[in-house]
């Protein structure tokens, strides 16, 4: 089955789609389709459905007896029958929806936004499950069910631990945001600072392009300012309050308050629970139940310290809600009246490049160095690539490191391959390459995997001094990625 030709990359998600699809055998299948919202998980379905003359419902937000009709009326006006079926309960529905296809022809069944279902219903799970049992599978026919929904903490749960779908599904797909490479290409963003200042923003999120901003797309670091100010910050247009709805559009987290909070606290650079408890002025234990909820809805990513097994950051998953808290959250009443954008725009810049910019920038680096980079690069191939504390016992302190990369050792165990400095805004020289050479002499010393042949990365995205060249040139362990790198190098 080809992929549809408006379809950007997807490559994966469509051949397994069409794989799970096109499975011959009289029994009815289950597959389960997640991933955060806006990342085209119901246009690949529709492309699905339309090329294999499936059929798709979209569940609604109401109560069961009115979904139960809409789905009726649909199932029948897709079967072609001259009249709506009347469920009353969905067990009866789903009997029925397990007999849609012809016997020996495989029929894609699409339950869109299935978490709407479910809450309102909760025995469904169990209900399709009793379906798919061995004794119903004699009445059944070739149905291709698959369930679809946006809701991360629901969707995760759904096929995990004891739930009545455990190991019933023979897909499970999750859809991803696109990375920072692709995003670009998606974007059209040939400039790449400019391409480094949009995915700050917006992420590699596909609907924020499309249907967002309408193919509204910053034309170099010239037009940069200008773009944020007409599609961002601008309140006629959907991005202006899109992070307030991605919060709001999650089921499970009923305080927005102390959400919205939580967010602002890392988004102001707090990532350790305790500097995120110390912005709020409540106990560290008070945070363990937000940031958990946070960080099942795909909010938040706990991130384990590189070297510290006791110490962890926390990080946004969403650049747009991280840019919300740190630039427009402040000045949001400024920001409601028109044609104040880029006035406010002009004096949050430099919060933007600071407490945005900055630390996005540093997860680039980080996802460079664990996907894209060349073993030559790094001095092995990396399994393992995190932030990290290095201690500093005789100048009692100690130093922050945007980039440590971990591979496997000679004895099989974990072996430090790389640690690296990230620097957007500043010009990396001689002083970084000197800070991460004493970083790795106290990693060496400590014995927690340094080495001296352990590669020294630096990140510059306003470029390298002279000096700083000069020396990589003659220290194989130094490696210099600037933006050209990032993008397109290894």
């Amino acid at each position: 089955m080809e992929k549809p030709a408006g379809m950007f990359d997807r490559s994966f998600e469509w051949a397994e789609l069409a794989r799970f699809a096109g499975q011959r055998g009289p029994e009815a299948t289950l597959g389960v389709v997640s991933g955060r919202r806006r990342q085209g998980k119901t246009f690949l379905l529709d492309a699905l459905v339309r090329a294999t003359g499936g059929f798709m419902f979209t569940a609604t937000e109401t109560t069961e007896a009115d979904a139960l009709r809409q789905f009726g009326e649909a199932l029948a006006d897709h079967l072609g029958e001259p009249t709506p079926f009347r469920f009353t309960h969905w067990d009866e529905a789903i009997t029925q929806l397990m007999r849609v296809a012809a016997e020996g022809r495989p029929k894609t069944v699409v339950i869109d936004e299935f978490p709407f279902l479910a809450r309102t219903s909760p025995a469904l799970p169990s209900l399709i499950q009793r379906a798919l049992d061995p004794t119903a599978q004699r009445s059944n026919t070739p149905v291709r069910l698959l369930l679809c929904g946006s809701a991360l903490s629901f969707m995760g749960k759904l096929l995990s631990g004891n739930a009545p779908l455990r190991g019933r599904a023979g897909l499970e797909l999750v859809v991803p945001t696109l990375d920072f490479r692709l995003a670009a290409e998606f974007w059209g963003i040939e400039d790449l600072p400019t391409a480094v200042l949009t995915n700050a923003i917006v992420g590699g999120t596909p609907a924020y392009r499309r249907e967002f901003v309408q193919g509204d797309v910053p034309h170099g670091r010239g037009d940069f300012d200008d773009w944020v100010a007409r599609a961002v910050l601008n309140p006629a247009r959907p991005l202006f309050r899109e992070a307030r709805y991605l919060l709001a559009e999650e089921p499970d987290l009923h305080d927005a308050a102390l959400y919205h909070s939580v967010l602002a606290a890392i988004a102001d650079g707090n990532a350790a629970r305790g500097g995120i408890a110390g912005y709020l002025a409540r106990k560290s234990t008070d945070l363990a139940h937000p940031l958990g909820v946070l960080e099942d809805v795909g909010m938040v990513r706990h991130e384990p310290d590189a070297f510290r097994r006791n110490r962890s950051a926390y990080r946004i998953a969403e650049p747009l809600v991280t840019f919300y808290h740190a630039v427009m959250r402040p000045v949001w009443g400024d920001l409601e009246r028109p044609g104040r954008a880029s006035a406010v725009w002009g004096r949050a810049a430099g919060t933007f490049r600071s407490k945005v910019v900055g630390p996005h920038f540093e997860g680039l680096c980080r996802e460079w160095a664990r996907w894209y980079a060349a073993s030559g690069s790094c001095g092995g191939t990396p399994s393992r690539v995190a932030s990290g504390t290095v201690s500093d016992p005789v100048a009692r302190t100690s130093h922050e490191l945007d980039v440590a990369v971990f591979g496997q050792g000679e004895n099989g165990g974990e072996r430090l391959l790389a640690i690296g400095e990230a620097k957007w805004q500043e010009k990396v020289g001689l002083g970084h390459l000197r800070r991460l050479q004493h970083m790795r002499g106290l990693l060496a010393a400590r014995d927690q995997g340094g080495a001296d042949d352990t590669r020294l990365l630096c990140f510059g995205g306003a470029g390298f001094s002279d000096e700083l060249r000069r020396a990589a040139e003659q220290d194989a362990t130094v490696q210099l990625v600037d933006l050209e790198r990032l993008y397109y190098g290894e």
